[in-house]
């Protein structure tokens, strides 16, 4: 059975998320630019409610940056 992580720990594990989403960020930031730049395939004309760029970047690090801390 798991024990309950000590709160250092967490806040050490926080500390480190942030961190590496400060450094990966401007790399999605690049990411979410060009998939803005780039043609809309197979969806010509439609409106498509988005997040801005900014928003973009920060939720496709989010989603990212968790397997970092697998294993």
């Amino acid at each position: 059975m798991r024990t309950m992580p000590s709160t250092s720990r967490l806040h050490q594990e926080a500390l480190q998320f942030r961190i590496i989403l400060g450094a990966t960020y401007p790399f999605f930031l690049m990411a979410a630019l060009l998939q803005r730049m780039a043609p809309a395939a197979g969806r010509p004309g439609l409106p498509v409610a988005r997040r801005s760029v900014f928003g973009e970047a920060k939720a496709m690090a989010v989603c990212a940056i968790p397997f970092a801390f697998m294993g």
